[in-house]
């Protein structure tokens, strides 16, 4: 008979009693022994079931798609000065206002400003709730990439996703709970921005690739007896393991990440097979244009509405690097050529994802985030670029209970800082978890010595733009 540890002594004895006692003072252990892939109730009825984060990695122009300043472009060259809490990387002398470099018109029946940069995103205006005054920590690509996936701008924390996985489960057991669509391009911040960090290793994003196999090694090696006796064989070993050393959540973690595995070689790939799609499904999103970035892009927001049927809770898709350049949006100069290439990657199957979720009845079920790092300086030292700025810039959500055409908060007439309405990151993640059914401030881990959460000690949800 094997040696009894101290983990099955409590377990056994008085009926469990003095397991639940030790579950109840150690939190991480006692969460180590949840399954977690398993659905979760929620802390009250949910709005949103699921969410789907387009990252548009590199910081986009708010004063160049959302947020018009007729102010910016009667000034147009005209000397730059900005206070010093206005944070924008460059400060240097000599810098001008560069006006607003494409036309903006109202758009749908909100009359929601979009330019025309953007023009099938303006086709769906009337579904998006634009915030137009966001604000962040230090202009710069990592801090604030990190910031925006886990509420940390020193990273080591888990991402949102792996928040949203630990909190709610998924609803399909052969499918990961959070998945991370890239388009082989690790944005700033690197693979923290993807982490599950001290939660269980579970909840780590699952990448799908978009050119060739979507996953490697999903195509089973073995024949299904063989393979299911190495399952059972590692199972049996892992666990004895776990057992000697008095549990340990990275090998349970380990045998819960074989088994899903193994199941998700039955459902991978075809949920990443869009063959089965109609013609004009295809055409919808682009998967049909020639080139490469657009193409592949297109094929992840096909992707992701599927993911969305299948049941994964969270799924982000990014954007492709198609220049040399330090991330895809980060237009120092070239600002027209690459913006412009960008949103024609992006455009339109971001737009296609939002009428395709809406026509199948999806859309009121899942919460749409499109954000990038942070926005762009309305200031230039040339005439054809703008730099890192996070005192005021602009995102947009779309269904999973939030309204549709409007806008939400101010930046002044220059575009430079949030002046009515600020959102902080935080905000955003205490709302995006309040969609989802969960009180920010009960969501908590406890490590370090402390309940971990997202919004650390921040965070308030934006009742104003919920319906």
């Amino acid at each position: 008979m094997p040696a009894a540890t101290r983990r099955s002594f409590l377990q056994q004895s008085s009926l469990g009693f003095g397991w639940l006692a030790f579950a109840g003072l150690f939190g991480r252990t006692a969460a180590s022994a949840i399954p977690h892939s398993t659905f979760r109730t929620p802390h009250f009825p949910p709005r949103a079931k699921h969410v789907i984060f387009l990252f548009m990695d590199g910081g986009v122009s708010h004063v160049d798609t959302f947020d018009p300043k007729p102010e910016l472009t009667k000034r147009n060259g005209q000397p730059a000065q900005w206070r010093a809490d206005e944070l924008s990387q460059s400060v240097s002398a000599n810098r001008k206002w560069l006006k607003n470099q494409w036309e903006f018109k109202q758009r749908g029946q909100s009359g929601l400003w979009v330019s025309d940069l953007l023009p099938h995103i303006a086709g769906v205006a009337d579904e998006l709730c634009v915030v137009r005054s966001m604000v962040g920590e230090t202009p710069l690509h990592g801090a604030q990439s990190l910031l925006l996936h886990t509420g940390r701008s020193i990273g080591a924390a888990p991402s949102l996703g792996s928040w949203v996985s630990y909190g709610l489960g998924t609803e399909n057991e052969q499918l990961p709970s959070y998945m991370l669509l890239n388009n082989d391009w690790v944005p700033n911040g690197g693979s923290q921005n993807f982490a599950s960090s001290f939660l269980p290793a579970t909840h780590q994003a699952t990448p799908v690739r978009a050119k060739g196999r979507p996953v490697d090694n999903i195509t089973p090696a073995d024949p299904a007896a063989l393979q299911r006796a190495k399952l059972d064989f590692l199972r049996e070993q892992d666990s004895a393991t776990a057992k000697s050393l008095g549990g340990s959540d990275a090998i349970e973690s380990a045998i819960k990440n074989y088994e899903t595995a193994a199941r998700m070689q039955s459902l991978v790939p075809s949920l990443c097979d869009v063959s089965g799609e109609s013609a004009e499904t295809l055409r919808l999103y682009g998967v049909d244009r020639a080139n490469d970035f657009d193409k592949f892009y297109a094929l992840q927001c096909l992707r992701a509405r599927r993911m969305v049927e299948a049941g994964v809770r969270f799924i982000e898709v990014t954007c492709p690097l198609t220049h040399n350049n330090n991330a895809p949006w980060d237009q120092h100069g070239e600002l027209r050529k690459r913006h412009e290439e960008n949103a024609r990657i992006t455009d339109q199957p971001v737009a296609a994802l939002i009428r395709d979720l809406k026509a199948r009845g999806l859309l009121d079920e899942t919460l749409i985030l499109w954000a990038g790092e942070m926005g762009r300086t309305p200031h230039s030292s040339g005439t054809d670029g703008r730099d890192h700025h996070v005192s005021g810039y602009t995102i947009f959500m779309a269904g999973g209970g939030v309204r549709g055409g409007m806008t939400y908060g101010t930046t002044d007439e220059m575009g430079m800082s949030a002046v009515e309405h600020r959102v902080d990151i935080h905000d955003l993640h205490a709302t995006i978890l309040h969609q989802l059914g969960m009180d920010h401030e009960r969501l908590t881990f406890r490590f370090g010595g402390r309940d971990q959460r997202l919004t650390d000690v921040h965070g308030r949800v934006i009742q104003e733009i919920l319906t």
